[in-house]
This record gives structure tokens, sequence and C-alpha cells, in this order.
């Protein structure tokens, strides 16, 4: 099995993969990621190779989705095929710039797609569609932005705006809004569609290190991806917000 390992200190367990000949680290084309590190470690992997299996090993505190048990108990058990595949949706959003049909692009997020007011001292104005229906009869919203994120990542940013997490589904928080928004978790075959009314605002997906710049006018269209991430984990998780 080829793995590749990532993480600022993942050089030090290739010394446990060298122990199990089923194991062959690689440097590219990988089989496995195993990632060690922390929660964004394991975000950043998935943004690098999505779709690729990755064994989360926890290197740190804040790993509260990587596997708590020490490296080389974890590398033997990928050796003997003993982990549990489980499978986590992501989310797919395509920005759409009206004033140029060729600047579509789409981005996907293992955790969450994250619109913000792109200066401090302005607030963003948005309006929203679920499934073409207008969201509170088309009123527009006016506040900080918006959190869309999946069950996995409904521990991250929904949990801190909420303090709730669900186990299916999208789920759609509201930042500082002027009137009262209630958030919502919707089916996981929703289509969510927000038009920028007033700008600007930003767009960060997951723990990318690139922002998008969002308009006035500017479309986001957010729905559940067709493909999965792919981890590896110790045990089998009952839910997908479940701390590993």
């Amino acid at each position: 099995m080829n793995i590749l390992l990532f993480g600022a200190e993942a050089g030090d367990i290739e010394k446990y993969a060298a122990r199990f000949r089923a194991l062959k680290v690689v440097e590219s084309d990988p089989e496995v990621v195993v990632c060690y590190g922390g929660d964004g470690t394991l975000l950043a992997a998935e943004l690098k190779w999505p779709g690729i299996p990755k064994v989360p090993i926890r290197n740190s505190r804040r790993g509260q989705r990587c596997i708590p048990h020490p490296p080389d108990r974890v590398l033997e058990r990928l050796a003997k095929n003993d982990l549990v595949r489980c499978e986590y949706a992501k989310l797919e959003c395509a920005l759409c710039r009206p004033s140029d049909a060729s600047s579509v692009c789409c981005l996907t997020a293992m955790n969450e797609v994250n619109v913000h007011m792109g200066h401090i001292n302005v607030a963003v104005r948005f309006n929203l569609w679920i499934d073409d229906e207008p969201y509170d009869a088309g009123k527009e919203i006016v506040g900080d932005g918006f959190v869309v994120c999946t069950p996995f990542g409904s521990t991250a940013y929904f949990n801190q705006i909420t303090r709730g997490l669900f186990y299916r589904g999208l789920g759609v928080a509201f930042k500082y809004t002027a009137e009262h928004t209630n958030h919502l978790v919707l089916p996981e075959d929703a289509v969510i569609r927000a038009r920028m009314t007033r700008g600007p605002a930003v767009l960060a997906y997951d723990n990318a290190p690139e922002y998008l710049q969002v308009s006035a006018g500017d479309e986001l269209i957010i729905r559940r991806h067709d493909a999965p991430a792919v981890l590896l984990t110790w045990q089998a998780m009952s839910h997908p917000s479940d701390e590993f």
C-alpha cells in the first residue's frame, strides 16, 4: 500500500511505517494519506488530495477529529487493513458572477463554506433561496455573513454560532444579523442559493489559504458534493459529528 505522510511533523512517524512491509512511503500518487497533526491538517490534506482515503492521527491538543492512539499502533492497523472506512459528505459551492459568465468557479469543502463581510465596519446584504423558495418571504438579510456546513463541520464554526450540531443534512448559520433569523438544518439534497445585494464580502472554505472576493450581484450555489471524503478510523462512527 502506497502511503503519503502529511503534516508539519509527519517525518517523525516514518520510522513506524518502515516496520510494516505492507506500507510503502511515497511522495506522490498515494493510495492513502496519513495525516499527522490536528483537524486543520486533515482539512488541508482533503483539499490537496480530495477523495483519497485519509488516516488522521492526532499530534495536537485540538485534534478532535483525529485518532488519539499512538501512531505506531494506528499504522499497524492500517498495514493489517483493520481500520474502518467511513464516508463523510462534502459541500460543493459555485460562485457565479453575472457580469462575466466565464468567471464561474467551483470549490469543495469538507467542513464549511463561509461568507463574511469584506470590510470590518460594513455589513453585507444578501437574499437567500432554499430549493428556489425565498427564505423569510424574500426579505433582504443584513449582517456579518453566513456559514453553510456539513454534519462533520457542524462541530466547528456552526457550533460556535448556534451552540448546536446536527447528524445529517446541511446546516446554515447566520452571523450577527440585524433582524432575528433562525439557523437552519436542511435535507441533504437541498440547494442553497445566495445573492449578494451589497458587498464587499469574502468567501472562505475550510482552511484554504486563499479567499475569493464576492461583490454585489454575485451568486453562490451550494449543495452536497457528489463524492464524499473517505476517512479510515479506529472504530466505526455512529454520527458524522462524533469525536474520534
